[in-house]
């Protein structure tokens, strides 16, 4: 399928440096281990976000983008790399929309904690943010977040739509989502929300992803 047409797609993510990812998955699974399941999470994202979006790709890293973790990515999907800029989860997110949105119609900006994120999921939610009165897409994770935040380039509401969705948010918390949703309404503004999807995190989540057989298996052999 050919790319969607003024569309970028960002993506959010560490140096696969053991025992600073997916940190609460280490004591089930080990550092090796729980920075191969981020390894192979990021290269699901990238693989999918290419095939949406073309060239139109980037990875923003909080941290050295230049990390060797990160070069086999460069090497492979050759996207434009970036270092997140932003004293909080938020800040960092709004600052790359906010840049993105200068040079592209519709900027959708993903994290690569989902193991189940699929080209439709992205087609979908940058279809979302056609439609005149959307001015934000998500995609909702299970766990009260969203592992995917779309805009598009509306300068007359872009500031009223930054502020409403990075202000004041209790990051990293089960009510992310739902304050959102809130501010949102309150400030008079559109949004569309694509079907939840669901983050890896937990060692539960570890067992959903087996069951489903949705990573490389080879990753278990390191348990």
């Amino acid at each position: 399928m050919k790319p969607a047409p003024d569309l970028h797609i960002a993506v959010f993510a560490k140096p696969l440096i053991p025992g600073q990812v997916k940190t609460r998955l280490i004591p089930s699974v080990g550092a090796e281990t729980a920075a191969e399941l981020q390894r192979a999470m990021l290269w699901n994202t990238l693989t999918v976000a290419r095939d949406v979006a073309g060239e139109q790709v980037s990875l923003w890293v909080a941290g050295d983008p230049g990390h060797p973790t990160l070069r086999p990515f460069r090497d492979a999907f050759v996207p434009s790399m970036h270092a997140q800029r932003g004293d909080d989860l938020g800040a960092r997110m709004r600052s790359t929309l906010a840049t993105l949105l200068t040079a592209h119609d519709r900027v959708l900006l993903v994290g690569c904690d989902c193991p189940v994120l699929s080209a439709d999921d992205l087609r979908g939610a940058a279809t979302a943010l056609d439609e005149d009165r959307t001015d934000t897409v998500f995609i909702p994770v299970e766990d009260g977040g969203y592992v995917l935040v779309g805009l598009k380039a509306r300068p007359e509401r872009q500031q009223a739509v930054l502020d409403a969705v990075f202000g004041d948010i209790p990051w990293s918390t089960d009510q992310v989502m739902t304050q959102t949703r809130a501010r949102l309404a309150a400030a008079g503004l559109g949004w569309a929300e694509q079907p939840a999807l669901w983050d890896m995190d937990r060692p539960e989540d570890l067992r959903r992803a087996q069951a489903m057989d949705v990573l490389d298996r080879r990753i278990w052999d390191h348990e």
